[in-house]
């Protein structure tokens, strides 16, 4: 029996309503923005590492510079909500790739798990900028403060386990997720510190989805069928090469951009 249509209701319920809505709304589709709408405002700062495969990690130092020389101001409930939410959302990544990667032992689990973890302590660095209390303290991988979260990964490692095919296209949708949430995230935000970590944590999830369909068809033969993301938007993303740096010339959920 194909269980995938359970994970679409999740995921879907996860993005844009934070997780805190997910039994409600989760027979509730997920409207993609339209592609070719207006670019997403905020700094095009890159401060990612790429490698060859496509993994897209933060660069710790560079992130670190960059915020320096950007004010930090009062932040609102949204992007406080935010904040706390992408700390964990990018934590579920993570901890979901590990545990296929112990499943499949297929090295592009491991490999975008370590990113993952560049992009959750990203995160983190501006909790601790705003001197916002971290949801994640204290969890072990698999564990999260969120119920909701909880829930939601258990569902994704129990879909994931039941076959190689199942667990890259649950990578692929969390990417598909990502994308959508920090869009959302960032449409909530003025603060450029924000914005500029958002927008790069972005450009990883738009690496990671090119990482994981293309696995998925060299391993399966199986053409991955986008979820969430707009048909042309996903198009878009994966008919363009690898983001590896320097500023970027496209932003959004409908442009892979170089």
């Amino acid at each position: 029996m194909n269980t995938y249509p359970l994970i679409r209701n999740l995921l879907s319920a996860a993005t844009l309503l934070s997780l805190l809505t997910l039994i409600a709304c989760a027979a509730t589709p997920i409207a993609a923005p339209a592609s070719g709408g207006a670019a997403v405002t905020g700094s095009d700062t890159d401060v990612t590492n790429v490698d060859e495969s496509g993994n897209t990690a933060i660069d710790q130092t560079a992130l670190s510079s960059a915020l320096g020389q950007i004010a930090a101001g009062a932040l609102s409930a949204a992007e406080t909500e935010g904040l706390l939410y992408m700390r964990e959302e990018e934590k579920l990544a993570q901890d979901v790739y590990l545990a296929l990667y112990e499943k499949w032992g297929l090295p592009v689990f491991q490999n975008i798990a370590n990113s993952e973890a560049t992009h959750t302590e990203a995160v983190k660095t501006l909790l601790d900028r705003y001197d916002l209390a971290d949801p994640a303290t204290g969890n072990d991988v698999g564990v999260f403060t969120d119920a909701s979260l909880q829930g939601l990964y258990d569902q994704l490692v129990t879909q994931g386990n039941q076959s190689l095919a199942d667990a890259l296209r649950v990578g692929a949708a969390i990417e598909e997720i990502d994308i959508l949430d920090l869009e959302e995230r960032i449409a909530q935000t003025d603060k450029a510190d924000i914005q500029l970590v958002y927008e790069n944590l972005m450009k990883g999830s738009r690496n990671h989805l090119r990482s994981f369909t293309s696995t998925l068809k060299t391993q399966t033969g199986e053409t991955y069928q986008p979820q969430y993301l707009d048909p042309a938007a996903y198009e878009a993303i994966v008919n363009t090469p690898l983001e590896r740096g320097g500023r970027r010339q496209g932003q959004g959920q409908g442009r892979g951009g170089n």
